[in-house]
């Protein structure tokens, strides 16, 4: 029986055995690596993604307060003209609130009615 030894004292063919586990763990280690770059690439895409979208919605939000702002001008001026109404007569504008009632009242019936 004869045994070769390799250029470190090791036996020949211990020495593929070792470099054949290496190889494994190489292979698992390239294998886990490309899982991980494919993860964090779709996190990557994921979060480019929610920034478009929170870009998006910050853009609707100032939209949405100009047209509030807006909104509150002209109700400020329609409460303006409406005190400027009950500073006149108070049996006035009674009459006036009664009539558009029973306006409303009417419309709606005939609505009802028609159906």
């Amino acid at each position: 029986l004869t045994v070769v030894f390799a250029g470190d004292g090791a036996a020949a063919g211990s020495y593929g055995y070792a470099n054949s586990g290496y190889s494994v763990y190489e292979e698992e280690n390239d294998r886990l690596t490309e899982s991980l770059r494919s993860k964090v690439s779709a996190i990557k895409s994921l979060s480019i993604e929610i920034g478009t979208e929170v870009k998006n919605q910050n853009k609707m939000l100032s939209e949405m307060e100009n047209d509030f702002d807006s909104t509150g001008g002209l109700l400020g001026a329609t409460m303006g003209r409406l005190r400027t109404l009950s500073r006149g007569s108070q049996t006035k504008l009674l009459c006036y609130m009664m009539l558009f009632s029973l306006f409303v009242f009417f419309v709606i019936y005939w609505i009802i009615k028609l159906r």
